[in-house]
């Protein structure tokens, strides 16, 4: 099979190369790209469109009318990891960015194309959907903006359609008294794939002893087809205090909101198991931060060995 590449310098160009041809696939640091074809379990596209250069892909800011950050697809996970910014306001994603895979797939991976390859796996969605954020899709003749949670339809699948870009990806700020956290379980600490994975966001209203949970969005990952928001979980911490027994009543929860399968890397049974852990982890270190309490990143770091 012979691959035809183009390297376009401006977005426009892009758009036309991919409508124009329906085997075109665009590129960026292409990490998932290479390993799959190197492992001999997906071959290269027909044809490739390198975006790695296009002016305005890599920007990245914080919009001054609603303090949303605006990151451009290209915006590498590397600099999502050590943003102080985004350390301190949409801290969930730091987390997520400072795990995958290893410094140089950091370094290279960016943000768009871990959304656009659609994995239940994918380590920075579930934070990006318990955060508010959209994404941009943008085409030669329009553009639209979809919920990132709506994004994927299955593994490796999108609601995007022939000609469509992923441009950048718009994450709210987050609410005053709000902590947010992404845990995992992971067997290694690089080069890994999430096992199980829970996004959490806890907005707190009150004050002291008389504190409870307004606002909780939880989202899990590798445990379905797609990145799933655990609605049953959520619903078990509004109005609850925010302690260590509403972080295991959305452990608990969360099972009812999964439907995990046996593979390679863990039976159903064990992922069901070590929701609840994750889940509850996950939601102590979200409600730490609302409380301005130091939590690292990674919070899966954080969590580790951690009684909750």
């Amino acid at each position: 099979m012979t691959t035809r590449f183009a390297a376009p310098a401006e977005l426009e160009e892009a758009l036309a190369l991919l409508a124009a041809d329906a085997a075109a696939r665009p590129v960026a640091g292409g990490t998932d790209l290479v390993v799959a074809a190197r492992q001999g379990r997906k071959p290269l596209p027909e044809s490739i469109v390198a975006i790695d250069r296009i002016p305005g892909l890599a920007d990245v800011r914080v919009d001054p009318a609603d303090g949303a950050l605006v990151a451009g697809a290209l915006t590498s996970h590397a600099w999502l990891a050590s943003a102080p910014e985004v350390r301190d306001s949409w801290t969930a994603l730091a987390d997520a960015a400072a795990i995958i895979g290893a410094p140089a797939t950091r370094s290279t991976g960016t943000l768009g194309g871990n959304l656009m390859n659609a994995s239940p796996a994918a380590d920075t969605v579930a934070p990006l959907v318990v955060l508010g954020a959209t994404v941009s899709l943008r085409g030669r003749s329009a553009s639209r903006e979809v919920p990132a949670g709506d994004l994927a339809t299955g593994p490796g699948r999108t609601v995007a359609v022939r000609g469509e870009l992923l441009t950048a990806v718009r994450v709210p700020r987050p609410a005053a008294r709000s902590g947010s956290a992404y845990v995992r379980l992971e067997y290694r600490r690089a080069m890994e794939i999430a096992v199980v994975g829970a996004a959490a966001l806890v907005t707190l209203a009150g004050d002291g002893s008389a504190a409870v949970i307004a606002v909780a969005r939880i989202a899990l990952t590798a445990v379905a087809p797609t990145i799933v928001r655990a609605v049953r979980a959520e619903a078990a911490l509004i109005g609850r205090p925010p302690d260590a027994a509403a972080a295991h009543a959305a452990g608990t929860a969360a099972a009812a909101d999964a439907a995990p399968i046996d593979d390679i890397r863990a039976s159903a049974e064990y992922r069901s198991a070590m929701l609840e852990v994750v889940v509850a982890r996950t939601v102590a270190a979200a409600i730490a931060r609302a409380r301005g309490e130091a939590v690292a990143v990674p919070a899966s770091r954080w969590a580790h060995g951690r009684a909750v």
